[in-house]
């Protein structure tokens, strides 16, 4: 067994557990310690597939084709490396192979329980990751606030874990936001005192407790709640909000987090965060800027783009500059014109979405950005929205469309695979996780990647109709990937464009700040040269039809 780290949150949620467990995964893993991650979220979905982005964000797609919390995605791009569906565990699957188990009699005619049916089946998962990795430590983020109804049983198997495993494997770090009260400017750690409270109630004494805030805390607030909280006062860190997320590592590195953990549990292994320091600085001090516009159907929720936003960081780390995004809605443009509200931006992105709702909108981005010669990257439902709009106005296929908006277009340039006809249950059925992919020698795709056959992550059910390869790539629009066998087209090409490109796939789920993915590095790269020219043409880039 590996030493084990449980984060918990108190307090309010979403006050930034997902970084501090990504970050204290990357200051490990740079003193030479092998670490795995994994997510315990006690909603009663199985995953967040079916959930709307308004209630969780982007879901982040595994290599084997788990779909998951967000954090998962910060926890892959701090850590450099890839995880698998075993780092994510709802209380949905929880229940759900309990009951299963139950129903076949597993369990010999005993009453089925919380305790300790639901808690055996949650450490036999902790457990099996630390087999399956054979990390030296296993950092478990709890989702939700101590306290929570959903959260109980979660709580009560780590509290087992504590028991079952030696003292000095395994710690506990609490993360508890510190608000401050506007009348009289101070921050209040009362909060703090109760979460820790209610967390000690549950049979756990946190070992380590890292305070947020918006706003400087003091060596007196500190050692109050180190007092109150009866931990040592090394172990009460503040963790201030900065710059960049990137800078947590840097911050908990030293304010003596990393030591006292290894201290702790008994680790070895010297500070090394120097490329991680170089990669923080440059990008706090880029040569330029560059403007990009994401639309999208829920660009008011930045979480639901996550992994876009933090790629486009990462794509402009490697070319020195700092990436402002326009959020743009995609229903505006179905309102305004595209000049109107495009003019000045230095690229497009449309991004992964399902459903109608600013579908047009979109598709008039993909027409300015393609006639403007303006880069454009396409992911995933991006592509199909640049597909449509190739048929539509290059091609002259009025009225072509996805059969997800349309099935009764004369035109369906964008249509379901046979194996997801008539599919019902929308949870876990889609094309999920990584496929390989043949590139075509001398596209922008294969100039990017170096590379012939690459591998990466779908999430989707709609796909390019082959019946109108032909005729789209002889009016310029040619597959640059293709599956394997040729049967899947996986990136498609605006000849003659600058950088005009679509992926059926995700590229965004594999960039990693030190690693900036191969075409959002590409693209970014396009867009400087494109904020260096003259102002876009009027004419298009291809003649219409």
């Amino acid at each position: 067994m590996p030493k084990f780290i449980f984060v918990t949150g108190g307090v309010v949620s979403s006050v930034g557990k997902g970084i501090t467990t990504a970050s204290l995964g990357r200051i490990l893993k740079s003193r030479g310690i092998s670490v795995s991650i994994q997510k315990l979220d006690p909603y009663l979905n199985v995953d967040p597939g079916t959930m709307s982005p308004y209630q969780h964000g982007e879901v982040f797609v595994t290599v084997d084709g788990a779909e998951t919390d967000l954090d998962l995605g910060h926890y892959e791009r701090f850590i450099d490396q890839d995880l698998t569906q075993a780092s994510s565990i709802t209380s949905g699957q929880v229940y759900r192979n309990v009951l299963e188990r139950e129903r076949k009699g597993d369990y010999l005619g005993g009453t089925i329980q919380q305790v300790p049916h639901l808690t055996n089946e949650i450490k036999s998962r902790i457990y099996n990751v630390a087999e399956v990795t054979q990390c030296e430590v296993l950092i478990c983020e709890v989702g939700g606030t101590v306290g929570d109804i959903e959260g109980e049983t979660f709580i009560e198997a780590i509290r087992q874990i504590r028991h079952e495993q030696p003292r000095d494997t395994v710690l506990s770090v609490h993360v508890c936001f510190l608000p401050m009260i506007g009348a009289t400017g101070e921050l209040k750690t009362k909060p703090t005192q109760h979460s820790v409270r209610e967390l000690r109630s549950k049979g756990i004494q946190p070992d380590v407790i890292l305070l947020r805030s918006d706003h400087t805390v003091s060596r007196d607030i500190s050692e109050k709640v180190a007092l109150f909280c009866d931990v040592d006062p090394r172990a009460v860190i503040p963790m201030e909000t900065v710059a960049s997320i990137y800078e947590v590592p840097l911050l908990l590195e030293e304010r003596g987090l990393g030591d006292y953990v290894i201290e702790r549990l008994g680790l070895h292994g010297g500070r090394d965060l120097a490329e991680w320091r170089e990669m923080v600085q440059k990008l706090k001090h880029p040569a330029g800027a560059v403007e990009i516009a994401v639309v999208g159907k829920y660009v008011e929720l930045h979480d639901a783009y996550m992994s876009v936003k933090e790629s486009l960081a990462h794509a402009g780390i490697a070319n020195s500059v700092d990436v402002d995004i326009r959020w743009i809605h995609a229903e505006t443009l179905e309102a305004r014109p595209a000049a109107d509200v495009l003019t000045g931006v230095q690229g497009v992105i449309v991004p992964g979405g399902f459903g109608e709702r600013g579908w047009e909108g979109k598709v008039a981005a993909a027409r300015w950005a393609r006639e403007n010669r303006v880069p454009y990257l396409g992911l995933c439902l991006g592509m199909q929205v640049m597909v449509t709009e190739f048929a539509r106005n290059v091609c002259g296929m009025k009225g072509a469309n996805t059969t997800e908006i349309d099935p009764e277009s004369p035109y369906p340039v964008i249509s379901l695979l046979d194996e997801q006809q008539g599919i019902t249950n929308k949870g876990g059925t889609m094309r999920l996780g990584a496929y390989p992919c043949k590139l075509i020698p001398g596209s922008l795709a294969a100039r990017a990647y170096t590379t012939d056959v690459i591998s990466e992550r779908h999430r989707h059910r709609w796909e390019f109709n082959n019946a109108y390869r032909e005729v789209l790539a002889a009016a310029g629009l040619n597959a640059s990937g293709t599956s394997p066998d040729g049967s899947l087209v996986e990136i498609s090409e605006v000849a003659g464009h600058p950088f005009m490109l679509g992926t059926q796939f995700h590229p965004e789920l594999q960039s990693r700040p030190n690693r900036p993915h191969p075409l959002f590095r590409d693209f970014v790269a396009a867009a400087c040269l494109q904020g260096e020219s003259a102002a876009p043409r009027d004419e298009p880039a291809v003649a219409t039809a």
